[in-house]
């Protein structure tokens, strides 16, 4: 997935709150301690889309970070709570209204989106305000929340058992996989027993959606090996249980970043770089189990068992405990793979 950098501002209100006037009694606001909000949640968008935040109380102040739909974990600009019941989480974008004859800028301004959330059981409920850039209008969105219980002590990897290997690519077809949206494009197509992927746009002719392709089987924890090849430029990615994604991209000789080849992507970081040049075949060996990470590229381990904390940009749904597919990138770049076998861990 390519870095897509959105400055966004979030607020996070009731889903309860109105602008009408009731002239009944309501009931007394339920006040809320900041502890009740602390901690890690997962987040369904209207519309389908998935979030997280991480909300943490530092030795003096609050902070949080944030992930809306696509993209990057993103830390906040601001975050307080309000009322003692409501929590705001803000993002600023910098717009910049107006440029000299040199094109400089000489008038910006800041539009803020924001989010407000309140707890509700053991929920949350909330909605994200978008101002339009002409500040106009805004756009809202609502969402609810679940908290999620901390992730557990890294398994141990030498005392797995495993079922039996599950090929998910025959070779001659696309037998076993599906587009997650059935009403896009599938770029995807078998060529001398390699899956390829090619998103062709044409200069002049209307956008073309291509869609990412997932497999028909769902998995709990597993390891997965694939061999994979990425033209110079490229971007693609492999989501394990359709929920984090590991980084497929040409990214030789680049600085360590969570963005890179075989990186959980905005997540986890490689301890190494061990990407070969573009357009030369590539080895993933990833082992996904008890919410944590392994990820040995061309033979060499850039991620050692690390906990992954929460969904990553793009993910098809919010539950980290809910069997998933795996599912390839298609709305990207060009990219093929091979050999993809997964062998399911037994508990």
């Amino acid at each position: 997935m390519k870095t897509i950098i959105i400055f966004f501002t979030f607020v996070i209100a009731s889903l309860s709150v109105t602008s009408c006037k009731v002239e009944t009694k309501e009931a007394p606001i339920q006040k809320t301690d900041i502890s009740e909000f602390l901690g890690q949640w997962t987040i369904d968008i209207e519309g389908g889309s998935v979030g997280w935040i991480e909300v943490r109380q530092e030795d003096n102040y609050l902070d949080a970070d944030i992930l809306w739909g696509g993209g990057s974990v993103l830390p906040v600009s601001a975050i307080f709570l309000a009322k003692d019941y409501v929590l705001v989480i803000q993002r600023s974008n910098n717009i910049i209204r107006k440029r000299d004859e040199n094109n400089n800028p000489v008038k910006s301004h800041v539009v803020a989106n924001w989010l407000e959330i309140t707890k509700n059981g053991d929920k949350i409920n909330g909605i994200l305000l978008s101002p339009r850039r002409n500040g106009l209008s805004v756009d809202s969105t609502l969402f609810t929340g679940t908290k999620l219980p901390p992730v557990p002590p890294a398994p141990d990897l030498t005392s797995l058992k495993f079922g039996t290997p599950v090929i998910l690519f025959n070779g001659k077809d696309l037998t076993g996989w599906k587009l997650i949206d059935e009403k896009q494009t599938n770029g995807f197509k078998v060529v001398d027993g390699v899956l390829v992927n090619d998103p062709v746009q044409t200069e002049g002719a209307p956008h073309i959606s291509y869609g990412n392709l997932r497999t028909d089987q769902e998995f709990e924890d597993f390891n997965l090996k694939l061999e994979v090849n990425v033209p110079a430029g490229s971007n693609s990615g492999v989501y394990l249980r359709g929920i984090y994604e590991i980084q497929v991209m040409d990214s030789y000789k680049r600085e360590l970043d969570p963005h890179n080849m075989g990186a959980v992507y905005s997540r986890i970081k490689p301890v190494t770089a061990a990407e070969k040049p573009a357009g030369e075949w590539q080895s993933m060996d990833i082992t996904l189990c008890d919410r944590h990470i392994t990820v040995i590229l061309n033979g060499t381990k850039i991620i050692d068992n690390q906990p992954v904390y929460g969904p990553t940009g793009g993910a098809m749904k919010s539950d980290v405990f809910a069997p998933g597919p795996i599912y390839l990138q298609g709305d990207h770049g060009k990219v093929s793979y091979r050999n993809i076998l997964l062998t399911p861990i037994v508990k």
